[in-house]
């Protein structure tokens, strides 16, 4: 069968790539790309799990649908490409690391060093239509994503889950929180953030469980330039 992932998630998610859902999933998509704007382009649909394998993953920021607008998304969730004006919602998770670790924002908004360090910036919908919010919800991807979510469960090295808002935390059930901790406030959306994101602190917190695990903490500090 053909590689889609370059990674351990290859064969960790390989019996869902041979499964009905996924594969109507795949003509649909076929489709779309054809007839109309699809973000991200079909080369970094599986972005987050190309830059974070399997076995690799201490975090998870688990996101909805990628931004809709014009060379914004590019597979990580709440990133966009170098070049791009900061979306809100990313502009109110750096205004929070600024006041949890004193970090201040950078002029860009590409999150790809967070990724290569562990943290997997996963969405529950992995496309989008141009200018369509959540256009491709109800199309299999969510099926997919539960799997990963679930795969992720399963592993005995625990991971620091990080939700925000309540279709992120719909996730809670499918995760052992015995094993693994659960991090969770209002979306940081404009809508949302000052409710109870501001001020969260989820960047230390976790930082805090990690290293009380033994595992090294996140370098939250963003490079100047990408």
């Amino acid at each position: 069968m053909k590689q889609i992932i370059h990674n351990s998630w290859q064969e960790v998610l390989q019996e869902e790539f041979q499964k009905e859902y996924y594969l109507q999933l795949r003509e649909f998509l076929k489709t779309e790309y054809r007839t109309q704007r699809i973000h991200p382009d079909m080369f970094h649909i599986f972005e987050a799990l190309e830059l974070t394998p399997y076995e690799k993953v201490e975090v998870v920021i688990l996101g909805q649908d990628p931004y809709h607008g014009v060379n914004q998304a590019h597979g990580l969730s709440f990133s966009v490409q170098p070049g791009v004006a900061i979306p809100p919602s990313l502009r109110n998770i750096y205004k929070e690391l600024h006041s949890d670790l004193g970090i201040p924002p950078v002029s860009h908004g590409n999150l790809n060093s967070w990724a290569k360090q562990g943290v997997l910036l996963l969405n529950t919908v992995l496309t989008v239509r141009e200018g369509q919010a959540y256009s491709h919800r109800g199309k299999g991807w969510e099926q997919l994503t539960d799997v990963i979510i679930q795969k992720l469960n399963e592993r005995e090295k625990p991971i620091v889950f990080i939700l925000w808002g309540k279709p992120a935390q719909e996730k809670i059930k499918m995760i052992d929180t015995s094993k693994h901790a659960i991090i969770k406030s209002v979306h940081p959306s404009p809508l949302s953030a000052s409710r109870g994101f501001l001020g969260s602190r989820p960047f230390s917190k976790t930082n805090e469980i990690l290293e009380s695990w033994g595992e090294k903490p996140i370098h939250w500090q963003l490079p100047e330039t990408v």
